[in-house]
């Protein structure tokens, strides 16, 4: 067999964190200056707040660290991963799912983030995509928004099913529930109104004259057995 020259190509100064809800685990490598070829590497645990993390920027930098990885583990990486791009490293958000493929995976926390370390110096693995900063925020807005818009689609398809169960026909009354007629019977009829004609006279006109081509007798939607744990829920 032939011999060749080629020679592993490492990134020289790489950094892997393994993120817990209360601390995380750092592994630096780095060169080691005295045996060519060889590596330094420091293990120690941070805790997640803010003046450690900083401490944590501060040791990196000193040590001249330029990429540090960390697995997206539920929520934890975020600050970690925030405050660290924030001070000008580059960060690495890996997938857990591809990175445990990679074979030696160890089982503790410490040997852990060394493998994360090699692995990434190494290139074997490749970072997810993180969106900048405005499109973060525009993501995180945006998701709030739709998971606001299904809470106030399950709380009126839940308030149409409890005013079923007290046998009051609202949705024939007023064709939607939570428009101008709903609105205006709903709140005397939570206050204790039980008085059909009453509460069908607080609805307009044309949402009357609508209700009598589906039933002769629309005041009677409005009538039912409304109880008072109807009311508190």
């Amino acid at each position: 067999m032939e011999a060749t020259d080629e020679t592993v190509q490492l990134m020289e100064r790489v950094a892997a964190l393994d993120i817990g809800k209360a601390g995380l685990m750092a592994c630096i490598r780095v060169p080691n200056e005295r045996a060519t070829g060889r590596r330094r590497q420091e293990v120690i645990e941070y805790a997640t707040t803010t003046g450690a993390l900083l401490r944590l920027a501060d040791r990196l930098r000193e040590l001249g660290v330029t990429r540090v990885a960390m697995e997206a583990t539920s929520d934890y990486w975020k600050p970690v991963f925030y405050l660290l791009e924030t001070e000008g490293f580059e960060c690495w958000l890996l997938n857990a799912a591809h990175v445990k493929n990679v074979p030696g995976r160890p089982k503790t926390d410490k040997l852990d983030a060394v493998w994360l370390a090699k692995v990434v110096e190494r290139g074997m693995c490749a970072p997810s995509f993180v969106p900048p900063k405005p499109i973060r925020r525009l993501r995180d807005l945006t998701r709030y928004r739709r998971s606001l818009i299904r809470d106030r689609t399950r709380e009126k398809q839940r308030l149409e099913k409890l005013l079923e169960d007290a046998q009051i026909k609202l949705s024939v009354v007023a064709s939607d529930m939570f428009g101008v007629s709903g609105r205006a019977i709903l709140p005397p009829l939570i206050a204790g109104q039980r008085d059909p004609q009453v509460l069908a006279d607080r609805a307009p006109r044309r949402a009357v004259t609508h209700a009598l081509r589906v039933d002769p007798e629309p005041r009677s939607g409005a009538s039912g057995e409304l109880c008072q744990l109807h009311i508190r829920i």
